[in-house]
């Protein structure tokens, strides 16, 4: 075991290490030490408090303005306030029957405040806060503990404030030191440290923990984004050689064949995005290794149909194509979609079928026994070319004549065993292409997908209509909301249809011992994305679309056709409900994200996104694209509460503002931890990434890829480099499901 693997046990006592581990999953040496400051604070440079967000956890430097101690009225106790400032603003600490504090707490002392911000009387205040006094002549052990160097302001918890973490850091720092970092590995080569002019692994943890200045900060830093970096660019290059190595069996189209047929009934001619991109994945296609190819780009781009147009190629080469999406209602979609644009050309074998045809089956896990056995005897047997499901494709009785070509759609939700357990289904392994919904920035793709080979769609199909989108603030403007609902009313009377979206289902059934959740099926999980965060929120619980239906039905769309739409309807329910609305039959559709991506009805113009700030920027734009398919411009409305000044607000500010998909992903990445884009569930999934930023650090990223591919084409297995092989394991172990699963 090496020194970082040891216990905290050990080092701060049982009770202290709960804590670390309860509060902020930190277990060991090396979980301490990689837990970074957030940012640093000089003594006398105060922190700006007109900043701080409602219901953040904050730690401040401020100096205290005033005390007063004010008595209850008609009861016992009392109420200690202490106005802090920065200068500028103030900020309130309340302190109920604590008047005793009034002894620590004078006027003009400066100090260290945590706590969550909260809001009384229009006034930001944080309620019985942790502190610590900085004053040198009042003795404190913060004042000692932080001389001539600069303050770490850690990522902290109610339980545990940051100037307890930095003491537990100091001691972890301290007993390595004594130890001379015996059984600290040094995960980057020493002729790569040389050329890149980076210090020692041990110097960067001292410097990043307890830096004497701003340049002792950078040159931690700087090492320890090569750390990140590196590691994983050297996972990424071991699977780009192992894939590389594999067999497989080109897949060219046939002159005359399905492609051509389908391509000529097509009603509109390809964009030159969708040549170019077709191009590429046909050259893949037709080598002797399997394809790994990333298709990325602006919602409403024709992605879909670039990768049936790949599917049909492999068809035509005599093999089978499978397009596996997350959820049952998007395969639904995909299957009637393909379908129709096929037209005869799916009834291969039918009465009434094209002679070039073939055949296109779906294959969902709550499909009926007859129909599945149905689809999975066209697929063992090979009448069906094209194969379209969910999880059910993975499930180990499904079975392929010859399968050469897997098409992901959404591949961040699909784990890497799932996906690997669909590439062996062929005899060799099948060519992939991973569809993304919404478009990310180059660095991201070189970080999350960097094992694959990356296509571009920058063009949107002649015809398309623009989408205008404004912020509905609910609170401050109620007849904003009203007008919001006039506006659907009044799509509506144009012949055209609408959607409301919902964070929430709102089916939950209240069970003898308390609310208890209906249990989610694995590939709707995803689905209530907001809900992740709902119990600890102390604003209301996120609207649901069981309860705004009935709220819209009864209120202001009363007459309308509402129906809804949500993962936990019979799959029957699911198909019947999306083939009303696509048949004009249904006015509007009250949904969660489960409309998010692959969902097409061109006469949808008007959406409206309740709790619009529950959801992420990425999402927003996704769901945005269901609407302005077809020639009549395209209307978004996004209702929050949130206030004015709120990040939240500036978030919807920023979709608001910009129709550009990539613009709005790194503004994505800007609002929230970098890591938790690389993260499976998209949000606050622990990620290796702590000081490499993937939008600013280009350069390192690229120059660690250089470097990573080299080391990997000289030593694949690393035997030269035990102290890199375990910082990789390490990796695998931790973020397999934020990196691995994305190749």
């Amino acid at each position: 075991m090496g020194a970082l693997d040891e216990p905290l046990t050990k080092l701060v006592g049982d009770r202290t290490a709960k804590v670390l581990a309860d509060s902020l999953k930190l277990r060991t040496v090396g979980d301490l030490l990689h837990h970074y400051p957030r940012r640093y604070v000089e003594r006398g440079q105060l922190t700006s408090l007109d900043e701080l967000e409602i219901d953040e956890h904050v730690t401040v430097l401020a100096r205290i303005e005033k005390v007063t101690l004010i008595p209850f009225r008609g009861r016992k106790g009392d109420r200690l306030e202490v106005v802090v400032t920065d200068g500028r603003s103030r900020l309130s600490l309340v302190f109920f029957n604590q008047g005793w504090r009034q002894k620590d707490l004078k006027a003009g002392a400066q100090g260290l405040f945590a706590g969550k911000v909260g809001v009384f009387n229009r006034t930001r205040q944080l309620v019985s806060p942790d502190y610590q006094l900085l004053d040198e002549d009042a003795g404190s052990e913060a004042a000692k503990q932080f001389a001539g160097r600069l303050i770490p302001v850690y990522g902290a918890s109610a339980q545990m404030p940051s100037w307890k973490i930095s003491l537990c850091v100091d001691m972890a720092l301290d007993s390595l030191e004594k130890t001379g970092w015996e059984g600290v590995g040094e995960p980057l080569p020493a002729d790569l440290r040389e050329r890149h002019e980076l210090i020692p692994l041990p110097e960067a943890l001292e410097l990043i923990h307890r830096p004497r200045g701003q340049a002792d900060r950078e040159r931690a830093q700087s090492r320890l984004r090569w750390d990140e970096a590196f590691v994983l660019q050297v996972a990424l290059a071991q699977r780009r050689a192992a894939d590389s190595a594999l067999p497989a069996k080109p897949r060219k189209a046939r002159e005359g064949g399905l492609l051509d047929a389908f391509d000529a009934r097509l009603p509109f001619t390809l964009t030159e995005g969708q040549e170019k991109v077709s191009a590429e994945i046909a050259a893949d296609l037709a080598t002797e290794h399997p394809m790994h190819r990333l298709l990325q780009g602006e919602v409403g781009s024709g992605k879909t149909l670039v990768a049936l147009r790949a599917m049909l190629a492999v068809v035509d080469a005599g093999g089978q194509a499978v397009l596996l999406a997350p959820t049952e209602v998007l395969a639904q979609q995909h299957h009637r979609s393909i379908v129709e644009m096929m037209g005869d050309l799916a009834e291969g074998g039918l009465l009434g079928g094209s002679d070039l045809g073939t055949r296109v089956v779906l294959l969902t896990g709550s499909m009926g026994t007859a129909a599945r056995r149905q689809a999975m005897l066209d697929m063992v047997c090979g009448d069906a070319g094209i194969a379209i499901g969910t999880h059910a494709l993975i499930e180990d009785k499904v079975r392929f004549q010859d399968l050469g070509l897997v098409v992901v759609d959404e591949q961040h939700r699909f784990g890497v065993e799932q996906r690997d357990a669909l590439r062996a289904k062929g005899e060799q392994p099948p060519h992939l292409l991973v569809m993304t919904a919404t478009p990310i920035p180059r660095t991201v793709a070189m970080t999350v997908f960097g094992d694959l080979e990356t296509s571009v769609l920058d063009q949107l199909p002649a015809g398309r209509s623009p989408i205008s989108t404004h912020v509905v603030p609910a609170q401050e403007k109620p007849n904003f909301l009203v007008r919001a609902w006039e506006r659907v009313r009044e799509e509506v009377g144009k012949g055209h249809q609408a959607y409301v979206v919902c964070p929430r289902i709102g089916d939950e059934e209240p069970a003898a011992d308390g609310p208890k959740k209906k249990r989610k099926a694995p590939e709707d999980a995803f689905e209530e994305v907001a809900d992740a965060g709902a119990a600890s929120d102390e604003r209301r619980p996120p609207l649901s679309v069981v309860e705004t239906a009935e709220m819209l039905t009864k209120g202001p769309l009363s007459g309308l056709r509402v129906e809804i739409l949500h993962g936990r309807l019979a799959p029957e329910a699911k198909d019947e409900v999306m083939r009303r609305f696509s048949a004009g039959e249904v006015d509007v559709l009250v949904a969660t994200t489960v409309i998010e991506v692959g969902v097409n009805v061109p006469n949808s113009t008007a959406m409206v996104i309740m709790d619009a700030d529950r959801f992420g920027v990425s999402q927003l734009h996704q769901l945005r694209g269901r609407v302005g398919r077809g020639s009549a411009p395209g209307l978004c409305l996004l209702v929050s509460d949130m206030p004015a000044a709120s990040a939240a607000r500036a978030r919807l500010d920023a979709v608001a503002g910009t129709l550009d998909g990539f613009e709005l992903s790194r503004i994505d990445l800007e609002q929230r931890r970098e890591g938790d884009v690389l993260g499976q569930a998209q949000s606050g999934v622990k990620s290796s990434l702590k000081v490499l930023s993937v939008l600013e650090d280009e350069e390192v990223i690229l120059t660690a890829r250089t470097e990573a591919t080299r080391l990997v084409a000289e030593d694949a297995e690393l035997a030269a480099h035990p102290d890199l092989r375990t910082a990789l394991a390490a990796l695998l172990d931790e973020d397999r499901a934020a990196y691995m699963e994305k190749g």
